[in-house]
């Protein structure tokens, strides 16, 4: 970002954040919580759910607290500004940017999918938990603090409402590990004043617990679920006004509620893609400070030296972007480049390249790109699909977006 008044979004926008629920401030009430009180939570859920409390040492590892249905948004798009229905206009339209440099690969195919309940974008990423995809926080219905938890069940094309977050906020890293969610900082005003508050969501309760918050505020951060750990890489931090782009690497243990410092990123950035896959952490593209510099960057983290080398980059340079595991390649798509002058969007990108990546040959290829180009998208890979929900239709956090399409090499 730049020195200048953010830039998601042209114009001033008046943002009360909701009133922040009362958080656990003691470490040992927070072992409690984590640790003896994970069993009564499970417990209670799966009471709620008509299960046998037999089958506790289960909760949190594919049963569900009764969520309520939410229907399919019926406008694709809404203005941040006003929280009013939006049709995109051909020069909205034009932003538009799917061709990419990297030698073809098999095309696959998209197909659409139960729009999200309400056109939501800056969300900063999805979790894939127990067969179904969480989309946590962002920006929507004219407000950017918001505590959805909205959950995607492919296997009967629906959404439904979770427990909202204790707070709200946008671009919060989210993570699944063990059968829980984890939601970690945020920024409480439009991409900027970062927190650092956790949570953790059991599933079988459907309820969130406050948990050691992040050593350091930051929102923007990637959550990559490793080895039992949860790493927190890069993001943006304060002063409020400069909101710059860090390099911090921090790992989150759940079983001692504790933070521990890793080897810091190569290069601090912020909105990056990121996954594990083969023992090893991926961060790929993201933006130094603002999508006016984005970048291919390509670092694979090694957790047995704690150090990072570097990898082919994104061949599309881009931030907001989602990254997937899928069939042993990482998958990259959307996206967003530019940059605003004084609220007017010049050289304007939004990007819709599915490129993908073969960890064994450090290479590249271009796939079929997305219907409907989008950045800050909510991302992630059940089954042979992966489902792409909502994201910014415009460069910047203007426009929201409910459009929910998914993809398959078939």
């Amino acid at each position: 970002m730049t020195s200048q008044p953010h830039h998601d979004m042209p114009g001033p926008l008046d943002a009360v954040a909701d009133d922040a629920a009362p958080e656990t401030s003691d470490y040992l009430s927070r072992r409690a919580v984590l640790a003896g009180g994970a069993a009564a939570l499970a417990t209670a859920g799966l009471a709620a759910s008509g299960l046998s409390p037999a089958l506790a040492q289960h909760a949190g590892h594919g049963s569900h607290a009764p969520l309520k249905p939410a229907a399919p948004s019926a406008d694709p798009y809404h203005r941040l500004q006003g929280g009013v229905p939006h049709h995109l206009t051909p020069e909205q339209e034009s932003q538009r940017f799917v061709d990419s440099p990297a030698p073809k690969g098999q095309p696959g195919r998209w197909v659409s999918r139960a729009a999200m309940p309400l056109p939501r974008s800056e969300m900063a990423w999805a979790a894939e938990l127990n067969g179904r995809m969480h989309v946590v926080g962002g920006y929507g219905e004219g407000r950017v603090d918001r505590p959805y938890h909205h959950v995607y069940d492919p296997a009967g094309d629906r959404w439904y409402e979770a427990a909202a977050l204790p707070r709200g906020a946008n671009h919060v890293a989210v993570a699944a590990l063990d059968g829980r969610l984890y939601a970690m900082g945020g920024f409480i005003e439009q991409n900027r004043n970062s927190d650092t508050k956790a949570y953790v969501w059991d599933a079988g309760a459907d309820r969130w617990e406050t948990i050691a918050p992040l050593p350091r505020s930051r929102g923007a951060a990637a959550a990559v679920a490793l080895d039992g750990r949860i790493h927190l890489i890069g993001g943006a931090s304060e002063p409020v006004r400069e909101r710059a782009s860090v390099s911090w690497h921090e790992v989150y243990d759940p079983r001692t509620d504790r933070w521990e410092m890793l080897k810091a990123l190569p290069g601090a950035r912020d909105h990056v893609g990121c996954v594990a896959h083969g023992g090893v952490i991926h961060v790929v593209g993201g933006r130094f400070n603002t999508f006016e510099y984005n970048t291919g960057l390509h670092h694979v983290y090694v957790p047995a030296r704690d150090t990072w080398e570097e990898r082919a980059p994104l061949p599309t340079p881009r931030s907001g972007h989602g990254l997937v595991v899928y069939r042993d390649r990482l998958f990259a798509m959307g996206g967003e480049g530019g940059y605003l002058d004084r609220g007017v969007p010049r050289q304007a990108k939004v990007f819709g390249q599915m490129e993908s990546y073969d960890p064994a040959s450090d290479t590249w290829l271009a796939h079929a790109p997305m219907p409907t180009p989008r950045h800050a998208v909510a991302a992630t890979l059940i089954g042979d699909w992966v489902y792409v929900a909502g994201g910014g239709a415009v460069l910047g956090g203007s426009v929201q977006s409910a459009v929910h399409e998914a993809f398959t090499l078939g």
